[in-house]
């Protein structure tokens, strides 16, 4: 009997799911959860041309977020467009016996909060939705993507997936995080150092002392980014932190199936010798509070950097994106980072709206005045509820930043939450993409506590300036 080769993490749950394979390399995948928004309509409308329905209602749960409205649940007081997208997936759901999440359910919010929060997320799963920061969900050890529509409407119809496997990465974080830093600055810190596209056809599979340290939220912030790496998808593997977090979930296994399902949980880990096609080992020491000044998750610094000098950077490519992205950016080569004034401030996104990440914007502004204005839309309203509960919105509210319900919002701006032309925002969100947050918006991306730093002071700033012994 032959000793049986050394798999990673990725590879145990790719081959436990793989249906038949091609010459090619195309592997079709059987699909445990699939995700459904207001954007998937694509999908739905290929199985009415085709007269058939969803063929695993049982496995698709739909979420209304990227559009939903977050100052008004009343789609009577609502863009006409916006009520359309959001109607037409509550209906495409009811027709296809698909549960829905719908504006108006105690439990709504982004699918990608709304997924591990009911625990539909669960480890050892493939996870696909029509959105591309389905990575989040590996937090949980999962192989979790983000597809296309016609992608969307293949699973819907079948449940499964072709699939090419990309390769293996493995990204280890040594040591612990300093006061003031959390997993948004690892990620950051991970996309600078390795570029936009430095992950690209890879699975990443995130390790070391710093990765094990996280909370499930902060696990879940740092699989969100991988995408933001080119990478196609990020995974932790399973520990009793992803198991305390599980324990009760509405839709987990609950009693003793939990139990017998903790044992294979556990059970999904890399082999000691297995191979990666890749490995990066980045040294938690080095890390600092960080902020994006550019037009890409990968122009990214710490606080206490300055905007870089085109003419200083020997790379020609290189150079011009640094000299597009200023002339964007209405900033100065040579600029500190530390003067760059903003002219609000956004919470929320699947990044960084959950619990944890507005209790640490929330320990920052207690008992202090925000200088501009800013917008705070919690990932779900179960959240919502817990953090009123907490008196977070409070603290907000008193802080002079807007206490909305929630959604995308002014992550990507389809529900009417918009930066306005040329205003500059200290953002928690994914990307910092021209025009990401509205027409000519500037955006910087920054960890919860970071934005609210920013939001006292009115300017990027050094959060633990203003930590002052606060944990």
């Amino acid at each position: 009997m032959t000793k049986a080769e050394p798999r990673t993490l990725f590879d145990k749950i790719w081959q436990n799911h793989v249906v038949a394979s091609q010459a090619d390399g195309q592997q079709l995948l059987f699909i445990d959860r699939h995700l459904v928004h207001e954007g998937s309509f694509h999908g739905f409308n290929k199985l009415k041309e085709k007269q058939a329905k969803v063929s695993r209602p049982d496995l698709t749960f739909g979420m209304v977020d990227h559009y939903a409205p977050t100052r008004t649940r009343d789609l009577n007081h609502t863009d006409p467009a916006i009520a359309g997208m959001i109607t037409q997936l509550e209906a495409n759901c009811l027709a296809n016996d698909v549960r829905i999440y719908g504006l108006n359910d105690p439990r709504q919010g982004i699918v990608h909060v709304v997924g591990p929060e009911q625990g539909i997320t669960l480890p050892g799963a493939t996870i696909v939705c029509g959105d591309s920061h389905t990575s989040t969900h590996g937090a949980f050890g999962a192989i979790a993507f983000g597809i296309g529509a016609s992608e969307v409407a293949h699973v819907l119809m079948t449940q499964t997936l072709w699939q090419k496997r990309p390769k293996t990465m493995r990204v280890r974080f040594d040591g612990r995080l300093g006061l003031g830093i959390s997993a948004k600055d690892m990620a950051l810190a991970m996309i600078a150092t390795i570029g936009a596209d430095g992950a690209q056809g890879h699975a990443i599979e995130y390790a070391g002392e710093a990765v094990r340290a996280l909370s499930m939220e902060g696990r879940l912030t740092l699989c969100n980014l991988s995408i933001e790496s080119g990478a196609r998808c990020g995974l932790v593997a399973p520990d009793m932190t992803t198991v305390d977090f599980l324990r009760s979930r509405p839709l987990a296994p609950q009693g003793q199936i939990f139990d017998e399902a903790i044992e294979a949980w556990l059970s999904l880990d890399s082999d000691g010798d297995a191979e990666f096609a890749r490995e990066i080992t980045i040294d938690c020491r080095d890390i600092a509070p960080i902020v994006t000044w550019g037009i890409s998750p990968e122009d990214a610094l710490p606080i206490s950097g300055i905007v870089p000098v085109p003419d200083a950077i020997h790379d020609e490519s290189r150079s011009a994106h640094i000299r597009e992205a200023i002339d964007y950016m209405g900033l100065r080569a040579g600029q500190p980072l530390s003067e760059i004034a903003i002219d609000r401030v956004f919470i929320g996104s699947c990044t960084n709206s959950r619990i944890e990440d507005l209790r640490a914007a929330a320990a920052v502004l207690s008992g202090r005045k925000a200088a501009v204005p800013g917008l705070v839309s919690p990932g779900s309203s179960v959240v919502k509820q817990r953090a009123e509960q907490e008196g977070l919105d409070r603290i907000f509210i008193d802080a002079g930043l807007e206490w909305v319900d929630s959604g995308c919002s002014m992550c990507v701006g389809m529900n009417g939450d918009l930066v306005a032309p040329g205003e500059r925002c200290a953002s928690t969100t994914n990307r910092n993409f021209k025009g990401r947050q509205g027409p000519k918006a500037r955006t910087h991306l920054m960890s919860p506590a970071m934005v609210a730093a920013a939001a006292v002071t009115g300017r990027l700033t050094d959060v633990r300036d203003l930590m002052g012994g606060r944990a």
